[in-house]
């Protein structure tokens, strides 16, 4: 053949830059693609931890304060001590007394149960970190049953009407309506809870409570539980790096209520809210405590925070930890009057995505840093904020 037929090199290299042309277009398409596909199923993730970290903390916080429904002391737990403590209490790792934390909430209130009873008799003069009591078989125990409806390893409360409060682990129970009891804070020194041969007017109310706590782990981003005992905090969710509690309460004082009335209706109210001072014989001696002075008709010792008819104010860490102190200045277990003011919780939540290939760098968009530096990768922290009105901190009068 005197012609070879085929491609030029100026032909080849128009070809071949048409094709580079195409499959780089193919792939610029592609890439964001990519990344969509991995940053949509972390938002996803992301919002079920919000859900579950979020209703977690409302079923809980929602209940706070819920009281002995049968017997005598019945009502709100606000009319005996706080519920709602913005620090640490229990048996592992006690804040000391005034501490305020934002990031820590411990609530108490008590669950549906037939184990509201009283204290009939202690084994021995007091009450010691390992204890023995019988309880008695108040009308609203479940039938033919001297134990009133406890059990081995529930959380027992004990509380009176001065502000004291103690909380125990059933360890064993025995017939005749006797429990053996484990303190749950050697830390703490109980007062002298009085039984039914001690005062048969007023013995010392026991129930079976949750006694829980929220917090924040900033070393390992999760959101934490713990139950108060010598059982070991578990974690709720990973990969919160924010929690924050704010706390709205009443501006008013708390006032006493038809003092003359304390020997007729033992029940009460007394106060509008938190502990009324026991009075002594006479009736109408009545000592004080930590919300009211000693004068014949009690007065407040908590300042008023707004004018009358104010809505909630919104309570400083300051207010919550610069007393009066409950029951007494002296308790190792006191807490701030001013929180049984608290009528409202505000909760702030924020996750983060698990992959660090899908976080920036730290700032508005991520609390923690991460190593993705493209958009299209990008996957912002979430955060949300919701209010929690528990029903047993506003009862009204």
């Amino acid at each position: 053949m005197r012609r070879e037929q085929g491609f030029s090199l100026l032909e080849l290299m128009v070809a071949m830059a048409v094709m580079l042309t195409v499959t780089g277009s193919i792939f610029t398409l592609m890439n964001p693609a990519s990344g969509t596909f991995q940053a949509q199923p972390e938002v996803s993730d992301m919002q079920q931890r919000l859900r579950v970290a979020a209703d977690t903390l409302y079923k809980d916080l929602v209940m706070a304060g819920a009281g002995a429904y049968q017997g005598p002391k019945s009502g709100s737990m606000l009319f005996f001590f706080a519920p709602v403590m913005p620090f640490r209490q229990g048996t592992l790792n006690d804040d000391p007394p005034g501490t305020y934390r934002d990031d820590i909430i411990t609530i108490m209130y008590v669950p549906p149960t037939t184990a509201q009873t009283s204290l009939a008799r202690k084994n021995g003069n007091s009450l010691t970190n390992s204890s023995e009591i019988f309880v008695n078989p108040e009308p609203g125990c479940p039938a033919n049953d001297p134990l009133c409806g406890f059990s081995e390893g529930m959380t027992m409360l004990m509380y009176d009407e001065s502000g004291n409060y103690d909380t125990w682990t059933v360890t064993q129970v025995q017939e005749g309506g006797q429990l053996k009891l484990q303190h749950n804070n050697d830390k703490i020194q109980y007062p002298g809870y009085k039984s039914t041969e001690e005062d048969p007017l007023s013995p010392t109310k026991i129930v079976q409570a949750n006694y829980f706590e929220y917090y924040l782990n900033s070393t390992t981003n999760q959101l934490m539980f713990y139950d108060g005992s010598p059982n070991a905090d578990v974690p709720i969710a990973d990969n919160v790096v924010g929690l924050k509690f704010e706390y709205y309460g009443d501006p008013q004082p708390p006032a006493w209520v038809n003092p003359a009335t304390t020997v007729t209706d033992p029940q009460g109210p007394w106060t509008t809210y938190g502990p009324r001072p026991v009075p002594t014989p006479p009736a109408t001696a009545n000592p004080g405590n930590c919300l009211f002075d000693t004068a014949p008709t009690p007065g407040s010792l908590l300042p008023a925070l707004a004018p009358p008819g104010s809505g909630l104010v919104k309570l400083t860490a300051a207010q919550l930890k610069d007393g009066p102190w409950c029951p007494t200045a002296a308790s190792v277990n006191r807490w701030d009057a001013d929180l049984l003011r608290i009528r409202k919780i505000g909760v702030t939540l924020r996750v983060q995505a698990a992959n660090a290939a899908l976080r920036g760098p730290a700032g508005t968009l991520f609390a923690r840093g991460g190593t993705s530096r493209g958009g299209d990768r990008f996957v912002p922290d979430q955060e949300i904020h919701f209010e929690i009105s528990p029903r047993n901190l506003n009862l009204g009068r």
